[in-house]
C-alpha cells in the first residue's frame, strides 16, 4: 500500500509518543507507537522505563483486544529478540494487526530488519521507512553506539559573549542566568553519564545529578528520570571522598592513568575505580567511550574545563556542542572556551550551527564539528 498524509500524521503522533521516554527509556530507544482502526486510535503507547514493556505492547492494552486488522503505527521497526520482554513483532501478529508502519529501521545489526521479515513472513503488510530522520533524530545516542560502538558525546559550555569561561583566577560563578542553568537539566537527564575533570569538580563542589524538579515535565515523568553515571577523570586521584560529589549515593567511576589505587581503599561501595592509561600517560578518551558503550551508555555529556573539552574535540569524539552564551564581557585574560592552539585560519576547524535561541537572558547555541566544511 502507498503510504500517504493520513500515514504521515499517524507516524508524527508516534514519534511525539516517543518523546515522552526522553529521559526514563535509557539504555533503550525511545519507541512511540499509535494503533488505527477504520480511522480511529484504538490504542497508544511509548516505552516507558527499561525493562518494562515496551510501546507496541502498551498499545496493543489500551486498546483492550480489539487489535484485529487494525494498522500500527511505530517509529522503530518492532523488536524481533527476547530481551527482559517478548518480541514485540510476535506480540503483534498475535493480536491480529494487519498492517505495520514503521518510522526507521532498528540499528542494531542483531535486530535490523528481523521484525520486518518476522511480519511479512506472517502475513502482516509492512510500510515503510516513513518519516526516517524524525524518527532516527529521537535516538541519535543509541543510533550511535549500535552502529560505531561509541556513544553520542556532547559538550556542555558557558561563556560571555567574548567567549570566555572563568576569569584568570577560575571563578566562574556565574556566568549564565537561573534560567540557563535549569535548561541544562534537560541534557543532565537524557544523557546517561555524565563526564568532567577532577580541577572543575574540586573547583565548582559540583554534584553532577538531574534536579527533576527543574526538568518542567509530568511529576511521574520526572519521578522515571535517572541519575546520570558520575564520571570523574582523576589521573591521580585527587577526589576526596568527604567531598559533596562522593556523598551523594549514586553510582560514580572514578578514572585514572595508572594511579596507585590504594590510597582510595576506604572508598564507599558507590565509587568505581577504573583505570585507563594511554600512551600518552594520561587518560584514553577513546578507551573511556569504548567502556562507557560497553556499559549501554547512549548519550554523554561532557561539563568540563576548557582542557578537557578541548581534547575531546582535538581527538575527534566531539559529536555535539551546546553553549550558553551570556550578555556580558569578561575581558581578554579570563580563560577561553577550549584550549585549543591554533596557529593559521588554515587550522581554524568550523561548526555547523544546528539551533540557537533565547533562554532567559541568555543565548542557547547548539553546533556540531563540521570537518567537511
Amino acid at each position: 500500500m502507498t503510504l500517504n498524509s493520513t500515514d504521515a500524521t499517524y507516524m508524527a503522533r508516534a514519534i511525539r509518543l516517543a518523546e515522552r521516554g526522553l529521559y526514563t527509556s535509557m539504555p533503550n530507544p525511545r519507541v512511540g507507537c499509535v494503533l488505527v482502526l477504520n480511522d480511529e486510535i484504538i490504542g497508544e503507547g511509548w516505552h516507558e522505563v527499561a525493562g518494562q514493556p515496551h510501546a507496541e505492547i502498551n498499545a496493543l492494552a489500551a486498546a483492550g483486544g480489539s487489535a484485529q486488522g487494525a494498522t500500527a503505527y511505530v517509529s522503530l521497526e518492532p523488536c524481533s529478540h527476547t530481551g527482559k520482554t517478548g518480541p514485540c513483532c510476535e506480540a503483534l501478529v498475535k493480536a491480529g494487526i494487519a498492517r505495520v508502519v514503521y518510522g526507521t529501521e532498528d540499528p542494531n545489526p542483531e535486530v535490523s530488519g528481523f521484525g520486518l521479515m518476522h511480519l511479512r513472513n506472517a502475513g502482516v503488510e509492512v510500510s515503510g521507512p516513513l518519516m526516517d530522520d524524525e524518527a532516527r533524530a529521537l535516538n541519535p545516542g543509541f543510533n550511535r553506539r549500535m552502529e560505531r560502538d561509541l556513544p553520542l558525546v556532547r559538550v556542555k559550555s558557558a561563556m560571555s559573549l567574548d567567549g570566555r569561561t572563568a576569569m584568570a583566577s577560575g571563578e566562574s560563578k556565574w556566568i549564565t542566568t537561573p534560567h540557563a542553568r535549569a535548561d541544562v537539566q534537560q541534557y543532565r537527564a537524557r544523557s546517561c553519564a555524565i563526564v568532567s575533570g577532577i580541577d572543575t569538580v574540586l573547583k565548582d563542589n559540583a554534584s553532577l545529578t538531574v534536579r527533576p524538579a527543574e526538568l518542567n515535565i509530568e511529576a511521574a515523568e520526572a519521578a522515571a528520570a535517572k541519575q546520570p553515571l558520575r564520571v570523574i577523570l582523576d589521573s591521580k586521584l585527587r577526589l576526596p571522598m568527604n567531598s559533596e560529589l562522593v556523598g551523594i549515593h549514586s553510582p560514580i567511576l572514578l578514572v585514572h592513568a595508572d594511579a596507585d589505587e590504594s590510597s582510595l581503599k576506604e572508598r564507599p561501595d558507590h565509587v568505581e575505580l577504573l583505570s585507563l592509561p594511554g600512551p600518552d600517560g594520561r587518560i584514553d578518551l577513546r578507551k573511556l567511550l569504548r567502556e562507557l558503550a560497553g556499559r549501554e551508555c547512549n548519550e554523554v555529556l561532557v561539563e568540563a574545563g576548557a582542557t578537557l573539552s578541548g581534547s575531546f574535540l582535538k581527538k575527534g569524539l566531539l559529536d555535539e556542542l551546546v553553549v550558553y552564551m551570556a550578555p556580558k564581557l569578561m575581558g581578554s585574560d579570563a580563560r577561553p572556551l577550549f584550549n585549543l592552539p591554533l596557529q593559521s585560519m588554515a587550522a581554524q576547524l568550523p561548526l555547523f550551527i544546528s539551533d540557537v535561541r533565547a533562554v532567559g537572558q541568555d543565548w542557547r547555541i547548539t553546533a556540531r564539528p563540521d570537518f567537511d566544511g
